[in-house]
């Protein structure tokens, strides 16, 4: 009902605005000395000039709008309104032969802009003016980083928010920026003025809203803000933010995510949706960490149909579920299956005719591996060559499987059958029409079983923090960028690659382990105790993402390049596979896989002794203290 008033509202007063405007226009081209023969020729057409503007006000939708939003878009729609029923009065006058001097129709179209913008603008000022005045503590929030994600959080702010929250103001590094105006509230100053600023103006809340910034900045404003006692949220990274799009819905607390963040890849959206978009998708493993984020890029390409394909029901339930909530026009399906399985893999391959299929599906817990070589090898190696065979039948255009840099220079099993499950790749795409690839990188931060999950957890008991060893490094990513430059490599692949993805550097699990306790508003050592358990079978201190003599050959892309790999000896390789699968204990399979990997280091290791040390742990911080910690060396 309200929305009815306040439309009649608007269609008068636009009425009285266009009927007035062409008076107004011929007083002011005659200034002031109008004969009486136009005056009365504008009464006689004033009913036509109204149906005219107003019909194109309808079509341009000007009395559907929330005007008490409106922005930039709003102003257009009134601009193009007005501009489209001047031509077609131009065009009307000219068919009945009424030619008043050109001058007119231009003061009009000024005019009609003017008035009707300001009276949309009226509506603006007056909900600001008698919106309810609220009787909740109020929060006053300071947002760093004047750009445009700044801005798209500071309108909501003071569009949506304003009962609860209060912009003080922004900071911004940017000399330009300085102490001008955005909003109503200034720049305040730069990040070295943050602690100043939060104690003058009594700072309840910080928004950090730079999502392409680097880890080591976001690091840096989250040590300024340890000691002032302010709640500090972010906006996600923009590798979450596929599509640049930012809500305060979407801030949530700063996560080792954020301190680790690294220039934003540059994407060729254009290029990945060629293969995807329209496109017959089947993704294994669609319920685990990659995998899923997988479906939920993909989904974005609006494929014909995308196919959810995994062994837990839960997981795949889930994802399902999302989705199609999200995406309830794009066609899934969930299939509960095993990789291993052949004659179902045929099925499904024959049932769905995917054109893309991303391989995800592995065991990847080293140490479970490690007591379980068998079950390892079942999954991670003649999983993948039953997937990657159906792929081939069903005459698939792009297949990619994910990798690891465990696979490079192998310690442990799951390390071994990986590097296995690339040397069929590289073997089944020399006869295959299919582009067959592999994407190679570390660690995911934050997949299920990884070590941030386990830290979370131990830092909500209290502590202790298990770290293997204190120089332990490794590569990582996050799920978004990972899943992101997996879609870009299966754009570029022509055949046979293996793709390493620039990991950037490595980074101490030492060093993770102490953001994730000061994030939490802890201290290490003091609040949380670290404990080194010593390195677990199959570990090693540092991974690689190649070996010495492998090298890369870049693409065009900057952050993805190839490995260049030997070439596979078919035969050889099918004869130690029937070898393996033939292998009827767990010392067997060790032999057998390190006959396929010469470099894997058997997980049948010498007997071995723990000694403990006493040593200064060190890492990027410096040195914290002295710990005890274990290494385990060979038994002499």
């Amino acid at each position: 009902m309200r929305r009815r008033w306040l439309s009649i509202v608007m269609i008068i007063t636009d009425i009285l605005i266009v009927s007035l405007v062409p008076f107004l226009a011929f007083f002011l081209r005659f200034e002031g000395v109008v004969s009486t023969y136009y005056y009365t020729l504008l009464f006689h057409y004033l009913p036509a000039i109204i149906l005219i503007r107003l019909g194109s006000f309808y079509l341009f939708r000007l009395y559907h709008r929330l005007w008490r939003y409106a922005s930039i878009h709003e102003l257009m729609g009134i601009i193009g309104a007005v501009t489209v029923s001047s031509l077609i009065l131009g065009g009307y006058f000219m068919l009945i032969g009424f030619t008043p001097p050109r001058s007119i129709q231009v003061i009009s179209w000024i005019f009609n802009i003017v008035l009707i913008g300001s009276s949309r603008l009226g509506l603006r000022v007056l909900h600001y003016v008698l919106r309810p005045t609220s009787t909740k503590p109020i929060q006053q929030v300071l947002i760093i980083g004047a750009g445009d994600a700044g801005a798209m959080i500071a309108r909501e702010i003071i569009q949506r928010y304003y009962e609860t929250k209060k912009l003080i103001g922004f900071i911004d590094d940017s000399s330009y920026k300085g102490n001008r105006m955005m909003f109503g509230v200034r720049v305040l100053g730069t990040q070295n003025d943050i602690e100043r600023i939060v104690e003058e103006q009594h700072i309840n809340e910080i928004i950090i809203a730079m999502p392409s910034v680097g880890g080591d900045i976001v690091r840096s404003i989250v040590k300024k803000c340890q000691n002032i006692h302010c709640s500090v949220q972010t906006v996600p990274g923009i590798y979450e933010l596929i599509d640049g799009k930012v809500s305060l819905q979407q801030l949530r607390k700063v996560d080792l995510e954020d301190l680790l963040r690294r220039d934003p890849v540059q994407l060729n959206l254009a290029e990945i949706a060629g293969y995807l978009t329209g496109k017959r998708v089947l993704i294994t493993g669609a319920g685990g960490s990659i995998g899923s984020e997988l479906c939920r890029q993909v989904v974005k390409m609006l494929p014909e149909t995308l196919v959810l394909l995994g062994k837990g029901e839960n997981s795949i339930y889930e994802i399902d579920q999302e989705l199609k909530s999200k995406h309830p026009l794009v066609a899934l399906t969930p299939v509960i299956a095993d990789v291993r399985d052949k004659r179902r893999m045929d099925e499904v391959f024959s049932q769905f005719q995917p054109q893309v299929v991303f391989h995800a599906a592995a065991h990847k817990h080293v140490p479970l591996m490690e007591a379980q070589p068998e079950e390892a090898v079942r999954n991670n190696i003649f999983g993948t060559k039953t997937v990657a065979e159906a792929a081939h039948e069903a005459g698939a255009e792009v297949f990619v499987m994910i990798s690891t840099d465990k696979a490079v220079n192998p310690t442990s099993v799951m390390g071994a059958t990986k590097r296995v499950a690339e040397l069929i790749i590289q073997n089944i795409s020399k006869k295959s029409s299919t582009k067959f690839a592999v994407v190679r990188f570390g660690n995911v931060l934050g997949s299920r079983g990884s070590v941030i999950p386990l830290f979370k957890k131990q830092i909500a008991k209290g502590g202790p923090i298990t770290i293997t060893h204190p120089d332990m490094e490794r590569y990582f990513m996050t799920i978004p960028e990972a899943s992101q430059l997996v879609l870009q490599a299966g754009a570029i692949a022509k055949g046979g690659e293996v793709f390493v993805l620039d990991m950037g550097k490595p980074v101490k699990i030492l060093d993770m382990a102490c953001d994730l306790i000061e994030l939490s508003g802890l201290s290490p050592y003091k609040d949380i105790p670290i404990q080194f358990t010593g390195i677990r079978p199959g570990e090693k201190l540092f991974e690689e993402l190649l070996t010495a003599k492998e090298g890369t050959t870049s693409t065009k892309h900057e952050k993805i390049f190839v490995a260049n790999l030997k070439t596979v000896d078919e035969k050889i390789l099918l004869q130690r596979l029937l070898s393996l699968q033939l292998a009827v204990d767990r010392t067997e399979v060790i032999q057998e896989l390190a006959k396929l990997i010469p470099t894997f280091q058997s997980a049948q290791l010498p007997k071995r002794k723990v000694v403990y040390h006493e040593a200064d742990v060190i890492s990027e911080r410096g040195k914290h203290s002295v710990e005890q910690y274990q290494t385990v060396t060979d038994a002499s």
